[in-house]
């Protein structure tokens, strides 16, 4: 039997980046991983292929609707070669989840391909091609999160389908039902949307990407009906059924009238739930909660302590990079360290276009806990880069304390949000405060001076652009 100081269940951004640190750090590690390839949900039906077919798309609605305005005349029909696009996508894939393989092969990582169940607290049976035994002084449960459904929904996988089919289906739809108009929704819906679909989003809360910051639901509420995007809000979905090639939703809308909707696929997503099927965790006393998620302290050791859980199995927001930071603090207090993450500081991104970012506290947030607080927004319009680009729509808004002017949030919806974001995260994990980022020298000309202007917004109403 192979001993090792740690063993890793699952192998997604949480579980392979807390077995780099643990092997970094001398430990002799294992990683077990049930599926044939490493990179769990977000390389290989997640993150990555998701973002693969958001950038193609976006090629794609730029050629048809926007390279004539560069003075890009293309004659012809500009088709879509969904096939070839989808085919690109499991390249990008392929590569990405190769790249892991390479990084366990250069850490001295030992992979084991099947179902890792608890014997007990220092044993884990792996139940694969061939069943084996290993032990291992400390284990790290991440084994992640699966699509959620409701219960009256059947997903069929052809036409009802979750996120991981409508990331390979062969026909782009010709009305493509979205149930849920969080992240998921959204950006899958835009990738088929820009490919010629009509798409039609169902959400049950009064407003889109309801847990984010109230003014970037609105502004991309806004955007994505300038995209012909039907949106629903407040409609409780109380049945889908499958006639044929058609799907059939039926919601109540705010004043209780049923609502009908058909079309030929039906996206349901509704979040995601943790994953703990086949890991036997009760044998190696491990708790679970009524949620399903590991039950964890602030260490995130669960009630065997030896056995450590990260990323979607526990408590807190639903992130790749959320996984891979509990990952590393993990490997860094087995080995003895006082490693520390601030949970309000872990940004929120959705990838449609414009995309959409957020750090810290919401205006929302801030109210209910009554701290008085400044608000500077700057709009990306009066930016000459986003005027360069033609990308017009958005926003950056800056919360900051209405007597230290220490920054509590950051909010941004626009071209790049996604990585501007990280500008926000720095400021905030150093405590600075608004004047300290308007008094930084942002390039000219870029997006993120929209940052630099809505610091001169907080901090006495003084943005330049405006």
């Amino acid at each position: 039997m192979n001993s090792y100081d740690v063993a890793v269940i699952g192998s997604g951004p949480g579980g392979y980046v807390a077995a780099i640190r643990c092997a970094q750090l001398g430990m002799k590690t294992a990683i077990i991983e049930k599926y044939s390839t490493l990179g769990g949900t977000c390389l290989n039906v997640g993150c990555i292929p998701s973002k693969a077919l958001l950038d193609s798309s976006h090629h794609y609605e730029d050629a048809v609707k926007h390279f004539e305005d560069h003075g890009i005349d293309i004659p012809g029909e500009i088709k879509v070669n969904l096939e070839k696009m989808v085919a690109r996508k499991q390249s990008v894939v392929d590569q990405t989840t190769g790249g892991i393989d390479f990084l366990m092969k250069k850490n001295n990582i030992d992979v084991y391909q099947g179902i890792g169940s608890f014997k007990d607290a220092t044993h884990i049976v792996i139940s694969g091609e061939k069943e084996e035994e290993i032990e291992a002084k400390n284990t790290i449960i991440a084994t992640g999160s699966k699509p959620s459904s409701l219960p009256f929904i059947s997903i069929d996988k052809e036409r009802v389908i979750t996120s991981t089919e409508a990331l390979k289906l062969k026909e782009v739809p010709k009305h493509l039902i979205v149930i849920g108009g969080g992240v998921i929704g959204l950006e899958l819906g835009q990738v088929y949307k820009r490919l010629g679909a009509e798409v039609t989003v169902v959400e049950y809360m009064d407003r889109i990407i309801p847990t984010m910051d109230s003014g970037l639901s609105k502004e991309l509420n806004k955007v994505l009906k300038k995209q012909k995007f039907t949106i629903n809000t407040s409609h409780k979905v109380k049945s889908v059924e499958r006639v044929g090639d058609e799907v059939v939703v039926k919601a109540d809308n705010k004043k209780g009238e049923e609502v009908e909707l058909r079309g030929d696929y039906c996206l349901v997503s509704v979040g995601r739930r943790p994953f703990t099927d086949g890991l036997n965790a009760e044998a190696a006393g491990v708790k679970i909660t009524d949620r399903g998620q590991i039950e964890v302290n602030d260490h995130l050791q669960t009630s065997a302590s030896n056995i450590y859980a990260i990323g979607d199995v526990v408590k807190g927001a639903m992130l790749a990079h959320k996984a891979e930071e509990e990952g590393v603090f993990v490997a860094e207090t087995i080995a003895g360290q006082k490693p520390h993450i601030d949970y309000n500081l872990i940004p929120g991104v959705v990838y449609t276009w414009p995309e959409v970012a957020a750090v810290g506290q919401t205006e929302e947030q801030l109210k209910d806990k009554g701290i008085a607080f400044k608000v500077g927004q700057f709009p990306m319009r009066a930016l000459g880069r986003s005027r360069a680009s033609m990308d017009l729509d958005g926003f950056v808004k800056i919360l900051a304390d209405k007597s230290t002017d220490e920054i509590l949030g950051v909010h941004m919806i626009g071209a790049r949000a996604a990585d501007m974001i990280a500008e926000a995260v720095v400021a905030m994990e150093y405590r600075a405060s608004a004047e300290d980022v308007s008094r930084m020298s942002h390039a000219h000309p870029t997006f993120t001076e929209a940052i630099k202007e809505a610091a001169l917004a907080a901090t006495d109403d003084r943005a330049l652009h405006v």
